[in-house]
């Protein structure tokens, strides 16, 4: 079986061809950081721009990479939200024409579901799983039970981690895209002893019950240090040191909220392998892989995070998570709407201050 995926949510455009096989036969991913670049952030009615002047393109070449055809296909899988509405739509109507043209079943995927279902791609995990689903626009703690069956833990109450990252990055002069430019400052730490005292942050919601994130604080926190260096230009060796706090402040943070979700989770849920995943944009950060591992091996499970470059937005997962829908039976109509919010579990009770972001 093979499934062609189309991704268009936010700010990457991207074709893929995966098989039954767990093989990625093609996956195509073109950046439009340079576009967005210059307003620090993304700009909706760029990305829907790009987006359709390269879609055509790229799902041409990625059917090449696969050396098949429209003809070889046995689904279309595109991302239907959540994301920027223009974007997704998109992608959507890419997939439905093609999909309309050569009688193929259709399958919108929601685009967390994607984030979601990658480990199985990669590792081949079973159900159920805690997962961790950390990106720019949301951070959330479920339990994937099944496909298209997922129960919500806990959910930001403001901010997610991923926007943190970048806003707290703007603060402190560095270039978008943010998390990955803070990350690498961090690295240029000289004393990570010193640059915990010096650039002290809080760790907002550490220690509470439940498994809720709050992280607006701790952005408030950034740019208080920020406003209280030197006037003029920002130093190399302060912006360091600061990345590097908060870098440690957020893996804290992630750390805690999963060690309460992975005691409920052993109560609750008998498994053979219990498992950890964490997946979307910020997964790729490697201290808070680090501060995750220590986590699961205190409590004999598992940590499973997909290889980097599946970690932030792809069409290899949407059409992993379109296979595994369709081989289930779940296959959608061409009149599907395009949603810019879509959560996995709609059922969760809402969290009061979490809004969209639940």
């Amino acid at each position: 079986m093979n499934i062609l995926g189309i991704e268009t949510s936010c700010d990457e455009t991207s074709a893929s061809v995966v098989n039954d096989r767990r093989e990625i036969l093609s996956n195509l991913v073109l950046s439009q950081l340079k576009e967005h670049e210059a307003f620090g952030g993304v700009v909706p009615e760029i990305a829907a721009r790009a987006h359709m002047e390269h879609l055509d393109t790229l799902i041409r070449a990625a059917l090449a990479d696969a050396k098949l055809t429209f003809d070889d296909l046995d689904g279309v899988a595109a991302t239907c939200g959540p994301g920027l509405i223009g974007g997704v739509m998109v992608g959507m109507m890419a997939g439905k024409a093609i999909a309309a043209a050569k009688n193929l079943p259709f399958i919108a995927v929601n685009h967390l579901e994607g984030h979601a279902l990658t480990p199985r791609l990669t590792d081949n995990i079973d159900f159920p799983y805690l997962l961790l689903l950390i990106s720019g626009g949301h951070t959330q703690i479920l339990v994937a039970e099944d496909v298209g069956r997922y129960r919500r833990w806990g959910t930001t109450l403001d901010d997610a981690a991923g926007e943190c990252f970048d806003k707290s990055a703007k603060l402190m002069g560095l270039g978008y895209p943010g998390g990955p430019n803070l990350e690498k400052m961090a690295a240029k730490c000289s004393d990570p002893e010193k640059a915990l005292k010096r650039f002290p942050l809080p760790l907002p919601m550490k220690g509470r019950e439940g498994c809720d994130f709050s992280f607006s604080g701790l952005k408030t926190a950034v740019r208080i240090h920020v406003e209280n260096l030197a006037k003029g230009d920002l130093n190399p060796a302060d912006i360091s040191d600061l990345s590097f706090s908060f870098q440690t402040a957020m893996a804290d943070i992630l750390a805690d909220r999963c060690t309460h979700a992975i005691r409920d989770f052993l109560k609750q849920y008998s498994t053979k392998n219990p498992a950890l995943v964490i997946s979307g944009g910020v997964a790729a950060n490697g201290a808070i892989r680090s501060a995750l591992q220590n986590v699961v091996k205190r409590h004999g499970m598992k940590l499973f995070a997909p290889p980097l470059s599946l970690c932030s937005d792809n069409a290899a997962m949407i059409a992993w998570a379109g296979l595994e829908r369709l081989q289930r039976g779940m296959q959608d109509n061409l009149d599907t709407k395009a949603r810019p919010r879509w959560p996995l579990d709609p059922d969760a009770a809402p969290r009061q201050g979490a809004g969209v972001k639940a």
